[in-house]
C-alpha cells in the first residue's frame, strides 16, 4: 500500500503571492488612507484622520452631477447592451445563416480594438448622422462598445442552459414567446445579472470613448481626470474611495446571486427521481 506524502508548501510561493497582493492592494490602502488624512496628500504615516474630505465632496455639486451623469449613461448602457447582446447570443445560439462564423468573430472586435480607435469611430459616425454631441452620444458609444461583452456573457449561459425544458414547453401548447419569457429568460437570470454588473462598472469606468462624445456634461471620469490635471487633492481621494466601496458592494451582490442561483440548482436536482 502506498503512501502519499503531504504535499509541501514552498515558502518562495507564498513570498510570491505576498508581493503579488501587495502590488495589487496597498495603493488601493494608500489611496483609502489619505482619503481621511486632515493634512492632505503627502507625509507617511497620516498623523491626523478626519471626514473633512468627505463633507467637502458631498457639497460639491460639480462631482455629484457627474455622478448622476455617469449612472444615466451606465443604466442606458446596460439596456441598450443587454437587449442588443441577448438577440445576437439567441442568434448564434439558435439560428443557422451564412457567415455565422464571421460574425462570430466580428462580436469580439470591440474587446480587442483600442479604446482610441472605437472612440473616434464612434466620433465620425455620430458627425455622419448629424447627432449633437451629449449624453446620448455618450450612452449609445457606450451601449454600442459593450454589446460584445454581453453577447459573450449570454452566448456562455445558453450553452449552458437545459433545452428540455424549452422543448417540453413548446410540446405542452406553448407559443415560442411564452418559452421564451417563462423558461429561457429565467434560466439566464445569473448571466444577465453577471454582464449587467460588468457593462456597468466598465461604462463608470470608460473614458476614451466618453472623451470623444461628450458634449458640454461631464461624465465622472472625465471630472476627475480634470481635477487630476491640477493635482491631486484629498477629494479626489474621498470620491475614488467611495467608487472602491461600491464596486465591492456589487461583487458581492453578484456573488450573493450566484451562490443563491447555485443552491436552487442543487436543490432541483436532488428533488429530481
Amino acid at each position: 500500500m502506498s503512501r502519499h506524502s503531504p504535499t509541501r508548501r514552498s515558502p518562495l510561493l507564498a513570498i510570491y503571492a505576498a508581493l503579488v497582493f501587495a502590488f495589487i492592494y496597498l495603493p488601493l490602502a494608500v489611496l483609502i488612507l489619505y482619503s481621511f488624512n486632515r493634512d492632505g496628500v503627502g507625509g507617511f504615516p497620516p498623523l491626523h484622520l478626519t471626514l473633512d474630505w468627505y463633507r467637502q465632496l458631498f457639497a460639491d455639486e460639480p462631482i455629484w452631477d457627474s455622478v448622476l451623469n455617469s449612472l444615466l449613461v451606465a443604466g442606458g448602457a446596460v439596456a441598450l447592451s443587454l437587449t442588443l447582446g441577448l438577440l445576437a447570443a439567441l442568434a448564434l445560439d439558435r439560428a443557422s445563416f451564412p457567415g455565422k462564423a464571421l460574425f462570430r468573430r466580428l462580436v469580439l472586435l470591440p474587446l480587442i480594438l483600442p479604446g482610441i480607435i472605437t472612440g473616434l469611430s464612434l466620433l465620425m459616425l455620430v458627425v455622419l448622422s448629424g447627432l449633437h454631441l451629449s449624453l446620448l452620444t455618450v450612452l449609445l458609444g457606450h451601449g454600442t462598445a459593450l454589446i460584445s461583452v454581453a453577447t459573450t456573457e449570454l452566448f456562455a449561459g445558453l450553452q449552458k442552459t437545459d433545452r428540455a425544458q424549452e422543448e417540453a414547453s413548446l410540446d405542452l401548447g406553448a407559443t415560442p414567446w411564452q418559452t421564451f419569457w417563462r423558461i429561457t429568460l429565467p434560466n439566464l437570470k445569473l448571466s444577465l445579472v453577471a454582464a449587467g454588473l460588468l457593462i456597468f462598472t466598465l461604462s463608470m469606468d470608460e473614458i476614451a470613448v466618453t472623451f470623444f462624445l461628450i458634449g458640454r456634461d461631464n461624465t465622472l471620469p472625465l471630472e476627475i481626470w480634470g481635477r487630476l490635471r491640477r493635482g491631486i487633492t484629498p477629494e479626489i481621494n474621498a470620491v475614488s474611495t467611495l467608487i472602491f466601496a461600491v464596486s465591492v458592494a456589487l461583487i458581492v451582490i453578484w456573488y450573493r446571486i450566484r451562490m443563491r442561483s447555485i443552491g436552487a440548482e442543487a436543490k432541483q436536482l436532488l428533488q429530481r427521481p
